[in-house]
């Protein structure tokens, strides 16, 4: 694997990470979260740092795949770009279903190589 797309890759690895770190011990309360303004910005921020990474290996080899990529640029793009459409029910489901994901398919990723 080239050393550019490990290191993007690595950098989507800490920062979903980091996201899970936030709800340590498995603690996830909806409520908690909502209500936590620096929670919410962290986990968006997570979620740029997640879609940049994936769109930075696209461009420097549009051959290279990663699932759903395309999807989390698009939505690394709707929180910067379209910041006021973004709720935090939103980015709850990000956090419960598709960050996790994420996590396991970059981890195969980087294993397999």
């Amino acid at each position: 694997m080239n050393e550019y797309i490990e290191a993007c890759l690595v950098d989507v690895l800490q920062a979903c990470t980091e996201v899970e770190s936030f709800f340590q011990d498995g603690q996830r309360n909806y409520f908690e979260f909502c209500n936590n303004t620096m929670l919410i910005r962290a986990v968006e921020r997570n979620v740029e740092i997640m879609g940049e990474a994936l769109n930075r290996i696209r461009k420097y080899d549009t051959s290279y795949t990663v699932p759903d990529a395309k999807a989390i640029i698009e939505t690394r793009n709707r929180v910067i770009h379209g910041y006021d459409s973004v709720t935090p029910e939103f980015l709850w489901s990000l956090v419960i279903k598709h960050i996790p994901v994420l996590k396991n398919n970059i981890e195969s990723i980087l294993s397999s190589h």
